[in-house]
């Protein structure tokens, strides 16, 4: 399918078969109940002359149709297919489910992606069949379902949690798009609610761990997040806890835990799902945090697909061992831009360590340990007695410069070449680190550590040719993952 038309048979058939597959690649519209389903509904499977199929949720909502209760859009996976091309477009949706259309608005968006708000809403309108507005609002609403089916947040706090202006607001958009309130979705949601409790009672913990083992306060709500199957929890959480910085981190083979601006976050692996529990104080920030644990989660990834291509080369036997792999992603792009500086050419325990040593002395202060410095804060930093060298340390704060200075924007906003080119003119930082960035931070799918010795050992106790990377395009990332996994 492409990324502006369906096919309606091929959308069709996957419906009828409830192909997890296509599970966040479109929505199925019942123009008789006037509600729209994930692919993968459990529903009966209309009639074909009673459906229509839409790209994105709020081109659904646009044409008048309300979530399904039953399948729930809200928990649907993102499609992988925006982060595979990194336009515009794919970009932009990026900020906006980082909440950047409710801090900035649409004209905020533009002015981040370097183009005009009319340009920006000619594309939405071309690609999804309506503008950034009307996606923006739909994630506030979805966000909101989410939070008043899972939750006992109160209504109040479930409407600025979402990104709403004004209680008011949320009702009179609520009542206007779905057709009920948000006291009544709660009341008719109040049996997936308490099934859910039920399900997460058993490991849901009454405190949320700090990044110094201390206790961090009661974890205020959870919610769940939604990948496609397979899923390599262990991959995933064994490679977070190898890189945890201390102060900042604590992570195992079965959990995930940080301090993050006016709180804590844990990630968890459930059945079927992930459960993220948040503790903190301005719920204004959850879409972010839920946007970038997705991020760090590598959930909206599709494994059948990368699966396919890489299973069909040289790595088949590794692809084989680890389904469901994932490239871990990161929280924060310029976090990772100084994991890469620091982690050049020396062990991840010794990178650990300096990290830990940086956070401690350019990182804010918190009750549950310490957040990781922003660009401005490293800028201003003195990092000499820490371990670094000369010449490492003027590469971190030239690299903060041009982040502080809107020269490069590693949460989303940049074309992922532009960014990897400006990241090349910074002395002290080469095709490996730059790279390694474009992996983890920019979520570029092809991106290949040029020069990494692991991966150059690996591939020659696999007796793999250097030309075979080509095979590899477009999940060369991918490939990279399977090669370090392997032991």
């Amino acid at each position: 399918m492409s990324p502006t038309e369906l096919d309606f048979d091929a959308c069709y058939r996957a419906v009828s078969a409830r192909d997890a597959r296509f599970d966040g690649r479109f929505y199925t519209a019942v123009t008789t109940t006037r509600i729209y389903c994930r692919p993968i509904c459990p529903a009966r499977t209309p009639g074909a002359r009673n459906v229509r199929f839409y790209r994105h949720a709020a081109s659904a909502e646009a044409a008048g149709f309300r979530p399904c209760k039953r399948c729930r859009p809200e928990l649907s996976p993102g499609d992988p297919g925006w982060d595979l091309r990194g336009d515009l477009i794919g970009r932009a949706l990026r900020l906006i489910d980082d909440g950047g259309a409710d801090e900035d608005g649409v004209a905020g968006l533009a002015r981040r992606l370097h183009i005009t708000e009319r340009h920006l809403h000619r594309l939405f309108v071309t690609e999804l069949g309506v503008g950034p507005l009307a996606v923006a609002r739909t994630r506030r609403l979805l966000l909101a379902k989410q939070l008043l089916t899972e939750t006992a947040l109160p209504v109040t706090d479930v409407a600025f949690a979402a990104g709403f202006g004004s209680v008011r607001q949320f009702n009179a958009t609520m009542r206007e798009t779905y057709g009920f309130t948000p006291s009544e979705l709660r009341a008719t949601a109040g049996g997936l609610t308490s099934a859910a409790r039920r399900e997460d009672a058993a490991t849901t913990p009454t405190t949320v761990a700090g990044a110094e083992g201390a206790q961090a306060g009661p974890a205020v709500l959870r919610l769940r997040l939604h990948g496609r199957e397979p899923y390599d929890v262990e991959g995933v959480f064994t490679f977070l806890a190898s890189r945890a910085i201390p102060g900042l981190e604590v992570a195992d083979a079965t959990s995930y835990s940080r301090v993050v601006p006016g709180g804590t976050i844990t990630l968890t692996p459930q059945r079927g799902h992930l459960a993220l529990d948040v503790s903190v104080a301005d719920t204004r920030q959850l879409a972010r945090i839920v946007a970038r644990c997705r991020r760090l989660l590598d959930l909206d990834a599709d494994p059948a697909a990368i699966a396919d291509a890489l299973g069909r080369t040289s790595l088949a036997p590794l692809v084989a061992a680890r389904p469901g792999l994932r490239v871990p992603g990161t929280f924060d792009g310029f976090e990772l831009a100084v994991r890469a500086v620091v982690g050049q050419q020396i062990s991840v325990a010794g990178a650990r360590t300096l990290l830990g040593r940086i956070v401690a002395t350019a990182g804010a202060r918190t009750a549950d340990g310490h957040l990781f410095p922003t660009a401005a804060e490293l800028l201003a930093a003195e990092l000499d007695g820490l371990g670094l060298t000369t010449r490492r340390i003027a590469t971190l704060k030239e690299l903060a410069s041009r982040v502080d200075g809107g020269l490069i924007d590693l949460d989303g906003a940049q074309d992922p070449a532009e960014a990897v080119r400006e990241l090349l003119a910074i002395p002290g930082i080469g095709p490996w680190t730059a790279s390694y960035i474009a992996l983890r931070a920019l979520r570029d799918p092809d991106a290949w550590p040029t020069g990494d010795l692991v991966l150059d050992r690996r591939m020659a106790a696999l007796d793999i040719p250097k030309e075979h990377l080509e095979r590899w395009r477009p999940w060369r990332a991918y490939a990279a993952l399977h090669l370090w996994s392997h032991s």
